[in-house]
């Protein structure tokens, strides 16, 4: 059965989930002022969108190995790559461990890049067996803020593939930023592209409740609206969930 890390009860939960929003925990020091037109976006796109049921992954190292593939490149081609290592019997952090790399490179081969993403798989799995006697459970235990300075020194983990890591397959509360996320708020007069990824982050987190099944939804909106309407070439603002938000009409868009 495949295991979908998201908002997927009713709207009765979501409901519950926006109802915590006075009930935000407090944050360090000079956070980014909050947004709470956030707020109204994350409404908009889940009355047009609706649930979006990620991450697509059958166990949370699936969706690991996703997290890491899908790096510069479609979730098509990572799906292919993934089916290759499910064939493979591939699919476990062990599994990966004791492969030649040289096999995981062919098997990871239609993500692309895949000398360099088989090398990413051979360290994160280094890192949990070094670190977490190879315990994705014993992983996830450690504090969210301990175990993201940790991923962050593993080869080829990022913050976005870090933050995909511990919100879709961890279930911590971390917002995930993109493409997408800096493309919809750029045009939107929400920032001004010089904004660090720390910053873009921050910024939803503490506009938002501290929710993980809540950022997981929006992240998952974001991309859903960005693929289909927040293009960066030709955007399609006239259908756009969002486009009442929009402070001036966007050269190009249609």
């Amino acid at each position: 059965m495949s295991t979908c890390f998201s908002l997927a009860d009713s709207p009765s939960r979501r409901a519950s989930v926006l109802s915590a929003r006075r009930n935000r925990p407090s944050r360090p020091a000079e956070p980014p002022s909050p947004l709470p037109v956030l707020h109204e976006y994350f409404d908009a796109l889940f009355a047009a969108h609706g649930e979006q049921h990620w991450w697509p992954g059958r166990t949370p190292f699936e969706v690991i190995v996703g997290a890491i593939l899908v790096q510069n490149t479609s979730w098509t081609n990572t799906a292919r790559a993934i089916a290759n290592l499910r064939a493979a019997r591939l699919l476990t952090p062990a599994s990966v461990d004791r492969t030649p790399l040289a096999k995981l490179t062919r098997l990871v081969r239609p993500s692309g890049y895949f000398r360099q993403k088989a090398r990413k798989l051979k360290a994160f799995v280094g890192f949990l067996r070094e670190h977490h006697r190879g315990s994705l459970q014993a992983m996830f235990r450690t504090p969210m803020a301990q175990l993201r300075a940790q991923l962050l020194r593993v080869h080829g983990i990022g913050p976005e593939t870090a933050d995909s890591i511990l919100l879709y397959a961890g279930n911590h509360p971390v917002f995930v930023v993109d493409a997408y996320t800096r493309r919809i708020l750029e045009r939107h007069g929400l920032a001004h592209g010089k904004e660090s990824y720390e910053g873009v982050r921050g910024l939803f987190e503490q506009s938002l409740p501290n929710d993980p099944r809540l950022f997981n939804e929006y992240h998952a909106l974001i991309v859903h609206v960005g693929k289909r309407h927040c293009r960066k070439r030709s955007p399609v603002c006239s259908t756009c969930a969002l486009r009442a938000f929009l402070p001036r009409p966007v050269e190009g868009s249609r």
